[in-house]
């Protein structure tokens, strides 16, 4: 171990940060949804495969160029959201949480199940835009620009987020109508928009990740299913709600499993889910999260 270069150890770090930026902002969407609403969200996954097939769609049917479908495929996406939790998901609020898990779950397969109708299993690549091609060199390695862009784009999301949520009026609005819904209400604060208004910046996130993925990996129907277990993971270590404890989890597991790929390769694919379990076992409430 101690034998291979300090290239390496960079080059996979870096590597690890890329990773890590998709697991910040899908994670970060669940945790939104799961703390502000307490929903678990299974549908994450298909929101983010939808937000690469938006991006795919724009392009070779509407001629929407990569910048653009960035702006316009979260906001679709997130409507799509809002049309999920206004007319579907409120319909089962005052029952078992249970019934949420499993209406979202079945959502995920039909939407999976619709675009693998239509365009198979096979990916769909998606070409990086010309201005984000070619590679920037590190020092110690040769990395696309559009990776570089994925990790400086990821952090400005994700820290913009957190600040809305935790540091202005309207996040502590969103936080104090999930917690005592009466007592906001009685302010005049609409607590039923606000609620379709968190669900939907999850779908927009989730969209967000899609978009940025589609150029990296092949566009197909089950690449959220692919994610969506690490990105669990990355929200149960991080602790269940805490929006600073996904985008911290997020890129630090990314990081975990870069450097698992040198040093032993065969554990890469599982780092995470040991990792979850030492934290569970020691800190059931996640490294970020308040005991119930």
């Amino acid at each position: 171990m101690f034998e291979i270069p300090l290239q390496v150890w960079l080059g996979q770090i870096t590597i690890g940060l890329v990773n890590g930026s998709f697991y910040a902002i899908l994670s970060l969407g669940l945790a939104l949804i799961f703390g502000l609403l307490n929903i678990i969200n299974f549908a994450h996954g298909a929101l983010y495969m939808l937000g690469a097939f938006g991006v795919y769609l724009a392009l070779h049917k509407l001629g929407v160029n990569y910048w653009l479908s960035l702006l316009l495929v979260p906001l679709v996406i997130g409507a799509f959201g809002a049309f999920i939790e206004r007319v579907l998901l409120r319909r089962l609020s005052g029952l078992d949480h249970l019934y949420s898990l499993l209406f979202t779950f079945g959502l995920a397969l039909v939407l999976e199940g619709i675009f693998r109708d239509i365009y198979g299993s096979a990916g769909l690549p998606y070409p990086a835009p010309p201005s984000l091609s070619g590679l920037v060199d590190l020092g110690f390695m040769r990395l696309p620009i559009y990776r570089v862009w994925i990790v400086g784009v990821s952090l400005i999301v994700c820290v913009g987020v957190w600040y809305l949520i935790e540091r202005t009026k309207i996040g502590a609005y969103l936080r104090a109508g999930t917690e005592n819904p009466r007592i906001v209400q009685a302010l005049g604060i609409d607590v039923p928009l606000m609620v379709t208004m968190v669900y939907a910046l999850g779908a927009a996130l989730a969209a967000f990740a899609g978009v940025l993925a589609a150029p990296i990996y092949q566009v197909q129907p089950l690449m959220g299913s692919n994610i969506l277990i690490v990105t669990f993971a990355v929200v149960v270590i991080g602790g269940l709600g805490s929006t600073a404890g996904a985008i911290a989890t997020g890129l630090a597991l990314g990081v975990i499993e870069g450097l698992a790929k040198v040093i032993y390769p065969e554990i890469s694919s599982t780092i995470v889910f040991i990792v979850m379990a030492l934290v569970l076992l020691t800190r059931p409430a996640g490294l970020f999260g308040r005991g119930a």
